[in-house]
């Protein structure tokens, strides 16, 4: 039944991660449905409602819930079944208002040590890249060789979508330049067409592959890109500059990481008006 889902999405139009994705989520769910016998053949609205009060008790995300929730209710209309989400009901709350959750610095200087010590350079480029331009872990697996532009004083990392057109371009720290000089030393044999980052089977990495290798960090993409946007705020950069960065097209999103940063008020008023 997976398969036929998939055949029914790529038949739909949807993107290739679109369809990972919801595969994915489905597959949890049907791994939770096993536990009490029924299958996705057998689907019934309280199953469905059960397993969202089981996320919601695990205490997941509200992002991760809402896209739990929105994958099924696709699954559902594979099935010609749509009438399967009419009560089933979560929390809702709007994703302009959740809190992201970021590394505080102690968890950031940690897991920088442990990638050290691993001694893996294309790992460590992974992490620092993330950390340190926010970009999404799909946006990381669609970078080529030339998309890095380096220098000895500056550094540039052209974004992409998925049909190859650019998005943004953002500037490279002199810790990420160092990175990338180092990295691409080691793979000389690299071309500028060439993806930037490759798995252990020589094939340009995948957004699961980069979540796997993460994990033995416990720690997740997008916790590294909301590293990025939090930081920024905390060091008193514009929430427009922020988004432009992060690729946000709606500047509510970026505003969700003011709200863990506390100004000095004083501060504030002793250097503008001093």
């Amino acid at each position: 039944m997976l398969n036929e889902f998939r055949e029914w999405l790529i038949k739909k139009g949807k993107s290739n991660n679109t369809v990972k994705t919801y595969i994915g989520v489905l597959e949890s769910f049907n791994d939770w449905l096993k536990r009490s016998e029924p299958s996705l053949k057998e689907l019934k609205s309280n199953h469905i409602q059960a397993y969202i009060d089981y996320l919601e008790e695990k205490q997941l995300s509200v992002g991760t819930i809402e896209k739990a929730f929105a994958v099924i209710s696709v699954f559902t209309k594979f099935l010609e079944k749509p009438q399967l989400m009419v009560n089933v009901h979560r929390k809702v709350v709007s994703k302009t208002e959740e809190i992201p959750e970021s590394l505080n610095p102690y968890e950031k200087i940690n897991l920088l040590r442990q990638i050290e010590l691993d001694g893996n350079l294309r790992n460590s480029v992974i992490v620092y890249t993330l950390l340190q331009t926010g970009i999404r872990v799909s946006e990381l697996c669609y970078l080529n060789c030339s998309d890095v532009d380096l220098s000895d004083e500056k550094g540039n990392l052209t974004v992409r979508k998925e049909n190859g057109e650019i998005d943004r371009i953002i500037p490279i720290s002199r810790d990420l330049r160092q990175q990338f000089k180092s990295y691409f030393t080691a793979e000389k044999g690299k071309t500028e067409n060439d993806p930037l980052f490759l798995s252990s089977l020589k094939s340009r990495m995948t957004t699961r592959s980069v979540q796997y290798m993460l994990q033995k960090y416990h720690v997740h993409p997008h916790k590294l890109r909301h590293t990025f946007c939090q930081e920024l705020i905390n060091h008193g950069v514009d929430i427009r500059t922020v988004a432009k960065l992060a690729g946000h097209r709606d500047i509510n999103v970026t505003r969700r990481y003011t709200k863990n940063f506390e100004a000095d008020l004083e501060t504030a008023i002793n250097q503008t008006f001093a």
